[in-house]
């Protein structure tokens, strides 16, 4: 497996660039167990596991990680041009699966967890309502994720649909989610073409229309990534 550390200049398809090369089957037993998201256990949304992007310190949050019998092979790795750090982990006996971004090295921005599918969509918009944005990515012919936006609770949901040919439906698997800082997820609505949520139907009715959103920032690549 290719595991590197993934630093997210706010990239929507962050998970999907995350994921294990050269094609990462996603809907995968080996992923993260985790239903937090929807169970509120240890904490809900967005704090994972006691860590809150935008107020636990990176020190804390690599302590929890660290401390957590169910947590290994955890990572960390700075960039050398900027204050910029990030962390990866898997589950044991799992496959990598989750990162850990902090923009200034003090304090968490982002947490991205990439899950088992034990959870539907429609249990998400039972708990939380419907998403107010989405964007979507294909891996390839049979593979491919919605990322859908809930910016009320600093969180993305990501679901499988089977490529270009498939749809979002309340049976649509949850493989994954993430939590930001509020100031992260303002800045990721501002700088992604998004389409606006117009409820279930086919990857293609969404991704062949024109975005309802647009880019109204300009991100300036950092020194490491020019």
């Amino acid at each position: 497996m290719n595991r590197r550390l993934l630093i997210p200049a706010i990239a929507v398809l962050a998970f999907l660039v995350a994921a294990c090369a050269p094609t990462p089957e996603l809907r995968n037993e080996n992923l993260l167990p985790d239903s937090s998201f929807l169970d509120g256990e240890p904490c809900g949304a967005p704090c994972w596991r006691g860590i809150t992007p935008g107020e636990t310190t990176w020190d804390d949050a690599l302590t929890i990680i660290e401390d957590s019998e169910e947590l290994v092979d955890l990572e960390v790795r700075a960039s050398e041009e900027t204050d910029v750090i990030g962390a990866i982990w898997s589950p044991v006996d799992g496959d990598s699966c989750c990162q850990m971004y902090s923009e200034d090295g003090e304090v968490v921005d982002i947490i991205i967890l990439q899950t088992t599918p034990d959870d539907t969509m429609g249990e998400v918009v039972e708990q939380f309502g419907d998403p107010t944005y989405l964007i979507g990515e294909t891996l390839n012919d049979d593979q491919g994720v919605f990322t859908l936006f809930y910016p009320d609770d600093l969180m993305l949901i990501y679901a499988f649909v089977a490529g270009e040919a498939g749809e979002i439906s309340a049976t649509s698997e949850v493989i994954g989610f993430a939590y930001f800082s509020e100031s992260r997820m303002e800045l990721l609505t501002l700088t992604n073409d998004l389409h606006e949520w117009e409820g279930y139907q086919g990857y293609a009715e969404y991704m062949d229309t024109d975005f309802d959103v647009t880019p109204s920032v300009t991100l300036t690549p950092r020194p490491d990534e020019e």
